[in-house]
């Protein structure tokens, strides 16, 4: 198997370029996730966010 090496993506949300390293890489396919992520490190956090204070506003 070819060794991984950190890649180079841009960010969905905000355009922003981000580094999906090779450790990244790694845990993903130990997952078994098989897409790489469209969002970047910061989104990703604020999307998680949003969601779980929406989630939350709908229990109330």
């Amino acid at each position: 198997m070819a060794e991984l090496q950190d890649k180079t993506l841009n960010c969905k949300d905000c355009s922003n370029d981000f580094v999906f390293t090779a450790g990244e890489q790694e845990f993903y396919n130990e997952k078994g996730f098989t897409n790489e992520p469209q969002r970047c490190p910061e989104c990703r956090k604020a999307k998680k966010q949003s969601f779980r204070d929406n989630r939350n506003r709908d229990r109330n």
